[in-house]
């Protein structure tokens, strides 16, 4: 991995939304991350898989991989797995976390840290995020074809080819939750759509349940939402401008959201109020 030199540090503070919930910044990572897009929870320990693209978001370079940080903020790998390319989303089922890596979805065995195979995922050209279910069934986006695509036993399938700009997923249940461009959506088992929300500033890119049928949403320039079940959301954060906010991991628990910043080179984690 390149070293890079973290162009921004941005103070603790707090945001205030406009309705009931705010975020206060908890910490930083203070070492430079190369192009962080997406974070997932290492399991039984305080840790985080950190996607890292470290060079153009859609160029099969061979300079991304995946390392893993503290939930603390400290630096412990960023050389977990190394040789992708432009990795993104990523998805934990089990002992394997299945990540985004253009036009293949890259699965390791976390156990070894290693690379154990590759599925090629056929015409697919931007894959984005991923969600699994709890069969195991894994979904992911391809936000330049405007598709999510299918994945059991291995076998990729098209599964839904007009979701525009789609990008963020979240499996629940028998449903699929998906940020397409501006919109949340909700597709039930039989794929009828249901318009959660509506009217983002700009295009969905991190979505996470924030519980009672509440989502926390983020997008790319810099926006945090949070979108209540009746289809209203409060901005809790706007960096426009000054800091990306990719795809985020939210814990329950400790209501905390982890935000990789991307060309920031930083993950930041804030508290939920």
């Amino acid at each position: 991995m390149r070293k890079w030199i973290l162009l921004l540090a941005l103070p603790a503070f707090t945001i205030t939304g406009f309705g009931q919930h705010t975020i206060v910044q908890k910490w930083t990572t203070t070492d430079s991350i190369p192009v962080p897009e997406s974070v997932v929870p290492v399991a039984n320990k305080n840790e985080l898989y950190v996607s890292l693209i470290d060079g153009n978001g859609n160029e099969k370079d061979g300079k991304g991989g995946v390392g893993i940080i503290t939930k603390n903020g400290a630096v412990k790998d960023l050389n977990w797995v190394t040789g992708l390319n432009a990795p993104k989303g990523l998805g934990l089922y089990k002992k394997r976390l299945y990540v985004a890596d253009l036009t293949d979805v890259v699965v390791i065995d976390t156990k070894e840290g290693k690379v154990i195979k590759k599925i090629p995922v056929p015409d697919a050209v931007f894959l984005n995020d991923i969600t699994i279910d709890s069969k195991g069934v894994i979904y992911v986006s391809d936000t330049r074809k405007h598709k999510i695509y299918r994945i059991i036993n291995d076998q990729p399938e098209l599964y839904l080819d007009s979701a525009t700009n789609a990008n963020g997923l979240k499996a629940i249940g028998t449903d699929l939750y998906v940020l397409a461009g501006k919109e949340l959506w909700k597709l039930d088992r039989n794929k009828r759509k249901t318009i959660v929300a509506s009217g983002f500033e700009q295009g969905g890119d991190g979505l996470e349940p924030a519980g009672n049928g509440d989502f926390l949403v983020t997008c790319w320039p810099g926006i945090i939402y949070y979108v209540h079940a009746n289809g209203q959301f409060d901005k809790l954060l706007d960096v426009q401008g000054r800091m990306n906010t990719a795809d985020l991991f939210y814990e329950a628990a400790t209501k905390t959201l982890y935000i990789p910043t991307f060309n920031n080179y930083s993950v930041v984690a804030y508290e939920l109020k």
